[in-house]
């Protein structure tokens, strides 16, 4: 008999908060590992393992690459690269992006469902969107024991909300119930199953043999007519379970939400791109009814002074749109 020893945290916006609030109570001899996955932009740096370290009993560090896996330490991920959980040891990755996050909380709670079945405790915390959702679905489906903060007390509900909406979830509780729980179920004995070495397998292998699949025709979604944001590839629609989501082939991979988040970036960035260009062509055509008036060329004047108001206009136009679609949101 073994026991639950590998605990996945994910948490987004509000998250650093409620991390602290979880590690703090566990005691310095916690039989289980931690591994945590934080939203960080790509060049930033984090100090997420100094702050838990002055908050809490254990551990806390960013993994090398292949480090060794050891209880009673919590591994938090390094901002711009995957924590990828591998049978007694971590990978750290620069693969695509999920969700739009690297490292996201996703691949890191696919993996250790991969990697330990039954041993898994998945914990979503505070944050927005929904990443982290299919992997919890792929703990649940494992054997694993899935929590949730309680919604209502998260500062961001959304990642709460949506695994509470998509996923059949063991535990919904406030931060300060959620330590306890981990004690109480890393010291209950669970059936060990075997688990096949063919089965496990890290992030990249699994999209390199998933874009063989679709090359041969052997896949269970379809190609859709929406293209990757982060690459332009075709986005493939896959079905699982309940959870509607997308991959291209390079591997980028977005929930319904994320896609949508991503799609909306898109088209601002494309109205203030529209506006730029419309701002320089009406200063062009100013520029050009300068040079008329300086020949004394009147109509050529009156012309461009005219192209001139019309690009103001639209421009005025288009930030029009920006702004209401920011009030909006």
């Amino acid at each position: 008999m073994v026991k639950p020893d590998i605990i996945v945290i994910g948490a987004s916006a509000g998250g650093v908060e409620a991390l602290t609030r979880l590690v703090n109570p566990l005691p310095g001899d916690f039989p289980a590992t931690l591994f945590i996955t934080l939203h960080f932009p790509s060049n930033s740096i984090s100090v997420l393992p100094q702050i838990l370290n002055r908050r809490g009993h254990l551990q806390a560090v960013h993994p090398q690459d292949n480090e060794v896996i050891r209880p009673g330490i919590i591994y938090v991920a390094r901002p711009d690269y995957h924590l990828i959980i591998k049978p007694e040891q971590i990978q750290l990755s620069h693969g695509p992006r999920e969700n739009a996050f690297r490292p996201s909380i996703d691949t890191m709670f696919r993996s250790a469902a991969h990697s330990y079945r039954r041993r898994v405790i998945g914990v979503i915390l505070s944050g927005s969107m929904d990443d982290g959702t299919v992997g919890l679905a792929l703990i649940k489906h494992y054997g694993g024991v899935t929590i949730v903060q309680d919604p209502d007390e998260a500062l961001f509900s959304g990642m709460p909300r949506s695994a509470i909406e998509r996923v059949k979830i063991d535990h919904i509780l406030k931060v300060a119930d959620i330590p306890s729980m981990l004690i109480q179920l890393t010291h209950q004995p669970i059936q060990q199953e075997e688990i096949m070495v063919d089965e496990i397998a890290k992030e990249s292998e699994i999209v390199a043999q998933h874009k063989a699949d679709l090359e041969q025709g052997k896949h269970s979604g379809s190609a859709s007519m929406l293209t990757c944001p982060d690459c332009g590839g075709v986005l493939w629609e896959l079905q699982e379970g309940n959870l509607l989501r997308y991959r291209c082939h390079v591997g980028h991979a977005y929930s319904v939400d994320s896609l949508l988040e991503q799609q909306g970036n898109d088209v601002e960035r494309a109205l203030w791109g529209a506006i730029r260009a419309l701002e320089e062509k009406a200063a062009l055509a100013r520029r050009m009814a300068a040079q008329a008036r300086t020949h004394h060329r009147a109509l050529s004047e009156s012309q461009f002074l005219q192209r001139a108001q019309e690009a103001e206009q639209q421009a005025a136009l288009v930030r029009q749109v920006i702004l209401q679609q920011m009030e909006t949101h």
